[in-house]
């Protein structure tokens, strides 16, 4: 009993997890910023990017009244967690979407909000793992980097079909490439003498695109180019300017939402809505505030929280993640505004009720 209570982290989750399966970036971290929202009531969370079901076996684990909405685009992600979440029964929801069908998949499940909204944004250890994903550039594989494979364009389909000119933006923009224009024009050069289909070929195309002295640091030259394609093909940039819009909206007064992010661009979408709802728009020089113009949101984390040494040590890959978290004190303006409509006074707003949904016509 000591050896397997000594194996279990606060709030009896495991500290091991099923061999194979990635470790969880910043788990203590996040249930500690979601436990206020979520425990000792019959609460509802979404997690909005599945994968392995680390994270949400954790919520399960900790909060035993809570339902945990999974959202994956990877079928395979969906397959695995299911198995590994079955034993928590109708607790665990997995539902196949992209985390822009935020709003779609709530309806369709009877939910009208949530308690708690996790993000775990990028590309997942399954993908990053299994080398015939084409998502490494360390490993040969096909050029698919499609998070869902079974539709949308791969980056087989980009590399070859896009012009330089849309090679080197989006490597520029997505990748932060400093040497777009050359890398773009290598991978047009290699086209033109056959298909452009080997993520090898492609890693190796980057390398020889790069100065010699800018190889030197940086890590390998090619990551910044795969970021790139990998996001663009997944459209990951537009989907969360959607999605994290969407999932606020969602979230109930008292509910409490943490992202974790791994490049600047994914922590600037993210930074921009939580910083933007967190501050009051009445005007400055009014003596009192204006109910309309109040702040929606409590920021939870200065800044961006990055991880510790020793989370960093123990998981490699959560190196360079960027933690936001924040909680809703005061009803969208969006949920007012259709309150106001549909009921004609502002006595008679939606309240929660457990499990994060309304209740109609009681007093807020």
């Amino acid at each position: 009993m000591k050896d397997k209570a000594a194996r279990r982290r606060p709030g009896g989750v495991p500290a091991e997890h099923t061999p194979g399966t990635h470790v969880p970036v910043l788990l203590d971290r996040i249930l500690a910023l979601l436990t206020p929202a979520l425990e000792d009531r019959d609460a509802v969370c979404v997690d909005a990017t599945l994968g392995l079901g680390g994270h949400t076996e954790a919520l399960l684990t900790t909060f035993p009244r809570l339902t945990v909405v999974g959202l994956d685009r990877d079928p395979e992600a969906l397959r695995r967690s299911g198995a590994r979440l079955a034993g928590f029964g109708d607790r665990f929801r997995p539902v196949h979407a992209v985390y822009d069908e935020f709003t779609d998949v709530l309806d369709r499940l009877g939910y009208d909000s949530v308690d708690g909204v996790l993000f775990d944004l990028g590309v997942s250890s399954l993908q990053l793992d299994e080398a015939s994903r084409g998502f490494a550039y360390a490993q040969d594989a096909p050029l698919d980097m499609r998070m869902d494979p079974t539709r949308g364009r791969t980056a087989e389909d980009i590399v070859n079909d896009y012009s330089a000119k849309e090679l080197s933006r989006i490597l520029r923009v997505y990748g932060e490439e400093k040497f777009a224009s050359r890398v773009a024009a290598a991978i047009v050069r290699e086209r033109d003498r056959e298909r452009l289909t080997s993520s090898s070929r492609l890693a190796e195309l980057v390398r020889e695109s790069i100065p010699a002295a800018a190889r030197r640091t940086g890590g390998h030259p090619a990551k910044r180019t795969f970021q790139a394609l990998r996001i663009e093909v997944n459209e990951e940039l537009s989907v969360l300017e959607r999605a994290i819009p969407a999932s606020l909206e969602a979230l109930a007064v008292g509910g409490r939402i943490a992202v974790l992010a791994y490049h600047s661009l994914e922590d600037r979408i993210v930074k921009r809505e939580l910083t933007q709802r967190s501050r009051s728009t009445s005007p400055l020089d009014l003596p009192v505030e204006l109910p309309e113009g109040a702040a929606e949101l409590r920021l939870l984390t200065r800044g961006a929280e990055p991880p510790t040494e020793a989370e960093i040590a123990s998981n490699p890959r959560s190196a360079s993640a960027k933690l936001r978290a924040a909680e809703r004190i005061r009803e969208s303006a969006a949920r007012r505004t259709a309150a106001t409509r549909a009921d004609g006074r502002r006595t008679h707003m939606p309240t929660r009720s457990p499990g994060g949904r309304f209740r109609e016509g009681e007093e807020q």
